[in-house]
């Protein structure tokens, strides 16, 4: 047996691109989610109110102290049990966006609490309202150098997506595993699979990275 077959390759070729399709859709979307809801996460632990605050934390924690595939179990199947019904793709889109937006709103605070005091003092003293303190003196300095951790987890949530197969999404691994299971045959689009990852990641990566430099600059000069 030939161990690549290129007739077989272009043959797997719109099967794949068909998951890919779903895998960035999916991707794209939940990181979405992810970056809005961490930003509302991280800005709600740094309310004044301690209870809010902590109730907060404990939130965050609990979303990424338990594993995704269980939380959307839990969604998925569970959740009918209860009389709530959410479509797969509403599903999965949302779990992965809200189990994202847990880490992201830690790295959002990080940000948050790297910025000097001193630019509160004077906030206070210019006596700005709290909403545009946030948003023309504090979240200007803080999301920039946070921006490739951001970008880290993006690419994580990317290769995380064939997770989503567990609740009968075809992204793309799945649809290279059901080619390959109707032909006998998993190398080609098996590894075509693994190299679509590979070369996605590093695009985004180098996206990121000059998205960063850019943030950087731009609020340097300013």
């Amino acid at each position: 047996m030939n161990m690549w077959d290129w007739s077989y390759v272009w043959e797997a070729l719109p099967y794949l691109y068909r998951g890919a399709m779903v895998t960035v859709q999916a991707t794209v979307l939940a990181f979405a989610i992810a970056l809005v809801l961490g930003l509302v996460f991280a800005l709600i632990r740094q309310s004044p109110n301690r209870y809010v605050s902590t109730a907060m934390a404990e939130i965050v924690e609990f979303i990424r102290s338990t594993p995704l595939l269980l939380q959307l179990f839990f969604v998925y199947y569970v959740g009918p049990q209860f009389g709530i019904v959410i479509p797969a793709w509403t599903a999965g889109i949302g779990m992965l966006g809200i189990h994202y937006a847990a880490y992201c709103s830690e790295v959002y605070r990080a940000g948050i609490l790297a910025v000097e005091e001193g630019q509160w003092e004077a906030c206070i003293a210019l006596n700005l309202s709290r909403a545009r303190t946030w948003r023309a003196i504090i979240l200007p300095q803080a999301i920039p150098p946070v921006v490739p951790a951001l970008g880290n987890y993006f690419i994580g949530m990317f290769k995380e997506t064939p997770i989503l197969a567990a609740i009968a999404i075809l992204e793309m691994l799945q649809q290279a595993k059901n080619f390959g299971a109707e032909h006998y045959r998993y190398i080609e689009p098996i590894i075509m699979a693994g190299f679509f990852f590979l070369v996605f990641s590093l695009v985004a990566s180098a996206i990121v990275q000059s998205v960063s430099v850019w943030l950087n600059r731009r609020y340097h000069l300013q």
